[in-house]
């Protein structure tokens, strides 16, 4: 018994290989925290090159004075995927030109057009939006642009793959509003 007692106590007071031992313990850790910093530094890197991409797309559109059309979408789709790097598959879009009615206190849509996954606005989701939307004076009309884009973050840390939505609206600036060309006339 006293040389199983002293060999632990011997055993207890050696501290050879503790500094490899802990290596070993806190390694993993150090690791999958590093990866966990750069997926979320990645995601909020993302998050910010969606915003700015559906600021400048609703600054594009809301400069048309010639009405657009199914062709100015696709560009508008293949410029988000562009700018934020994504392929046209994981990107949609989705252009509505909204006004206004005081006297109702209403807002309508005189189009909605998409690109992607995302349907266009009907007339009773325009009323949903309306939180979302400007005070407006009556018969002011503004671009509302919705970008779409999938993320998958690059390293599996606890961050899901999740859809990024942006809603952006422009006042038109040299028409009274921008016009929608359905190719009929």
């Amino acid at each position: 018994m006293t040389l199983m007692r002293d060999f632990f106590r011997s055993f207890r007071k050696d501290e050879q290989g503790s500094i490899s031992v802990e290596l070993v313990l806190i390694l993993p850790v150090l690791f999958w925290g590093y990866l966990s910093m750069f997926s979320i530094f990645d995601a909020y890197r993302q998050h910010s090159l969606n915003q700015k991409a559906a600021y400048t797309l609703g600054d594009v559109i809301s400069r048309e004075t010639a009405p657009i059309d199914d062709g100015y979408l696709d560009g508008s789709r293949e410029m988000l995927a562009y700018l934020t790097a994504n392929e046209d598959t994981d990107v949609a879009l989705r252009v509505t030109s909204v006004t206004y009615d005081a006297d109702t206190d209403e807002y309508k849509k005189y189009w909605s057009q998409n690109k992607g996954w995302m349907p266009a606005l009907s007339d009773d989701a325009i009323q949903t939006l309306s939180e979302d939307l400007p005070v407006m004076p009556d018969n002011e009309t503004v671009v509302v642009v919705e970008t779409f884009v999938k993320y998958d973050p690059p390293f599996n840390t606890g961050l899901q793959t999740r859809e990024i939505h942006n809603f952006v609206f422009t006042r038109p600036r040299y028409a009274p509003q921008v016009l929608w060309d359905d190719g009929s006339s």
